[in-house]
């Protein structure tokens, strides 16, 4: 037999195969609807993990920083669009809008930074720029973060992976986004430029890093005939 004949054979056998076994599937829901009951599970197991190393003292006064609040809620709504992208990206068909979810609130988590860097600047000069190591902001935004990204990368592959790299980078950056956003309720580091580069500059480590692997993390499941 031919090799075009074998590859004919093997190609009809494949389809009768795939029509004997197919299954009503029920369709995935929403990303955003998704999105939304992971982000509860990792908000609670981060609130867990700010009750066991313990709130910071003056948590009370920076509730009542509105400077305090708006970085936080922009930390916030990047994880949870962040969240958004990547379940839609298993998804096909799905708009490409959702993709660019994490572009407004991550734009704004960084204007909200970069003016407190300004206002640190004007009030206190040089001093207020000035950058100490912190390198805890990176083991404890990846530790708070490890069970949501196991979380969702399981919700993942219920999908199609139809960009691995980027899809596990935004994954993510999901789940250190909601972890830098947890360990600010513990962490006493408010200073803009500090922030900016050891908390922030963590998540984006952390996304580049697990985009690098998103390919291995992510495959289109192997078919026997």
């Amino acid at each position: 037999m031919t090799e075009g004949g074998k590859n004919m054979r093997d190609t009809e056998a494949l389809i009768a195969r795939l029509a004997q076994e197919a299954r009503p599937q029920r369709p995935l829901p929403h990303p955003a609807r998704r999105a939304l009951g992971w982000s509860l599970t990792a908000l609670a197991f981060g609130a867990a993990m700010v009750w066991a190393i313990g709130p910071r003292p003056d948590l009370a006064e920076r509730l009542a920083d509105g400077r305090f609040l708006l970085e936080q809620a922009a930390a916030l709504a990047t994880g949870i669009a962040a969240a958004i992208a990547a379940l839609s990206l298993t998804i096909p068909g799905a708009s490409p809008l959702l993709r660019l979810a994490p572009v407004i609130p991550a734009a704004l988590w960084l204007a909200t930074l970069s003016a407190g860097c300004l206002r640190d600047w004007w009030q206190s000069g040089v001093d207020g720029l000035r950058i100490t190591p912190d390198p805890a902001c990176f083991g404890y935004i990846a530790l708070i973060g490890s069970l949501p990204a196991v979380v969702l990368y399981m919700m993942l592959r219920r999908g199609v992976p139809l960009a691995p790299r980027l899809t596990i980078a935004l994954a993510a950056l999901a789940a250190a986004g909601l972890g830098n956003f947890a360990l600010r309720f513990f962490h006493m580091q408010d200073a803009a430029l500090m922030v900016l580069v050891w908390q922030v500059g963590s998540v984006a480590l952390i996304a580049l890093l697990a985009g690098i692997s998103g390919q291995r993390l992510l495959r289109w499941p192997a078919r026997t005939v």
